[in-house]
């Protein structure tokens, strides 16, 4: 809305507001995603479509592998293509399929509905970025042409059907009255919420 519809007027706008807020540090040097859980960044993959890096290992090897996969999240050929996560213990390992055991990168394809997952490639720890960036690159194709874009109002709708939910760390809803809860109901002189 503040940006307009047209999609060259945006990405003009885009670039005018951009150039008005130059980066102060390389991109480079950002810090990878982490989820809170796999089973949050299975879901979050799945309803944003993407692939997710599952780095798993005792945690000293993780916490060098959080700065080393830096170049590798802000690729450009990857930056913005694929969901990470960093995670040490191995009780996220029932929902998804095909693994091998031992620490290692999984990447994986999330499910329909970021329940389950199914392993696309697993790579030891020590793989190098190339390697890595070869495997993401050729899941990113994969998943691409091989998954249907969702539209959210069915895709929603089916979830329903099925009875799927899923459970948050958030809430779900507005506090509008400020009492600290969520809203439930009909809100005084409105629509009743969904």
């Amino acid at each position: 809305m503040v940006l307009g519809r047209s999609s060259s007027f945006s990405v003009e706008r885009m670039e005018i507001i951009a150039a008005l807020y130059p980066a102060t540090a390389d991109v480079k040097q950002a810090e990878v995603q982490d989820f809170h859980s796999v089973r949050q960044a299975l879901n979050v993959a799945s309803a944003d479509q993407r692939v997710l890096v599952v780095v798993n290992g005792p945690s000293g090897q993780i916490a060098s592998l959080r700065k080393s996969l830096r170049s590798v999240a802000s690729d450009e050929r990857i930056l913005g293509r694929v969901h990470i996560d960093f995670e040490e213990n191995d009780e996220w390992r029932k929902t998804v399929t095909g693994l091998k055991d031992g620490p290692s990168i999984v990447v994986i394809r999330p499910g329909e509905f970021g329940m389950e997952g199914t392993a696309m490639h697993q790579l030891p720890l020590n793989a190098g970025h190339v390697e890595i960036i070869t495997a993401l690159l050729a899941a990113n194709t994969e998943f691409a042409t091989t998954t249907d874009k969702k539209v959210y109002s069915g895709h929603v709708a089916k979830g329903q059907d099925l009875g799927i939910y899923f459970e948050g760390g958030v809430p779900y809803g507005e506090d509008r009255d400020g009492d600290g809860q969520i809203d439930r109901g009909r809100p005084r002189g409105g629509r009743p919420r969904r």
